[in-house]
């Protein structure tokens, strides 16, 4: 790492003050906190960040294996991080998910999309399906949206009277201590773009036919409550960001900032756990002798 970006935390930076409203109307969607001083601008700008990805991405693919080796090696006390996606539609959940989370081993992660919730999970305490999302010991999950849903969506969309979705705020910060309790990391990331940046990507989804699958008609109705979408989301944010579990708002315009961004925000996490693979529980010198050994015995036989 360099000096310039080791001098930097994104964590501090994108990290919303615990107690303090949140105001997204002071946050610029296109800006590029913590990113560094750099002698080149556009493309040129743009490829230094995605290579800077790539080589994040390496080390987030090894703290991810030293977790999972510390879990199975038993080792781990239980574990494992959880990264929470929340954002307006087109805010880059899918895309952040592709090339960040894209780096680790598969079988390390658990990704989950919550879309609308079905009858059965109707049926039950809104986090009853989250719960069974979980990833286990030694796994990093992602929520491609997740509980908040529950105090947005609902709200905005009065699915649910308020005496019914406003005490759920209390419900989620006592559930994400739980979590921290049983040795989670939870990181909750709001991807915020702007009104201008999710028009373009709506109509970008218009004119490409292989994003037509992409497009919901939904999407221009939620738009229109777009400042009520806002308020909603600086609610949450204000109420839910604690120190157990604080709440990043990431400026999502520029989509190589973004994965830049968060691999950083995921690297200094995982740094914090200081993770490292774990000894050996056997012999080495007598494990060695055996293969040898053994290996020996089949070649004078043949």
């Amino acid at each position: 790492m360099t000096a310039a970006l080791s001098e930097v935390s994104v964590r501090d930076l994108l990290r919303m003050k615990v107690g303090r409203p949140v105001d997204l109307s002071a946050i610029d969607p296109r800006s590029t906190p913590g990113l560094p001083g750099l002698p080149v601008t556009g493309p040129d700008r743009k490829s230094w960040a995605r290579a800077e990805l790539r080589r994040l991405g390496d080390d987030l693919a090894e703290q991810q294996e030293m977790l999972h080796a510390q879990a199975v090696a038993g080792a781990a006390a239980g574990r494992r991080v959880l990264l929470v996606l929340q954002a307006m539609d087109c805010g880059g959940k899918g895309g952040a998910v592709k090339r960040v989370a894209g780096a680790m081993n598969p079988l390390g992660l658990r990704i989950q999309a919550f879309g609308p919730p079905t009858a059965e999970e109707l049926s039950h305490h809104f986090l009853w399906r989250i719960r069974r999302a979980l990833p286990d010991a030694g796994q990093v999950g992602v929520f491609d949206r997740s509980h908040y849903e529950d105090v947005l969506v609902v709200r905005v969309e009065s699915l649910v009277p308020e005496q019914e979705w406003r005490p759920r705020y209390d419900e989620i910060n006592a559930f994400e201590a739980e979590l921290v309790d049983d040795g989670f990391v939870v990181i909750k990331v709001f991807l915020h773009i702007s009104y201008e940046e999710q028009r373009e990507r709506l109509l970008a989804r218009l004119t490409d036919p292989t994003k037509h699958w992409k497009y919901h008609p939904g999407d221009v109705d939620a738009r229109a409550k777009w400042p009520d979408y806002q308020a909603a989301y600086a609610e949450a944010l204000s109420r839910c960001a604690t120190e157990a579990a604080p709440w990043y708002v990431l400026p999502a315009d520029r989509k190589w900032y973004r994965d830049w961004a968060l691999a950083h925000l995921l690297r200094e996490h995982f740094a914090e756990l200081d993770l490292s693979y774990p000894p050996a529980r056997f012999d080495l010198r007598a494990e060695q002798a055996r293969l040898l050994a053994g290996d020996g015995h089949l070649v004078n036989e043949r």
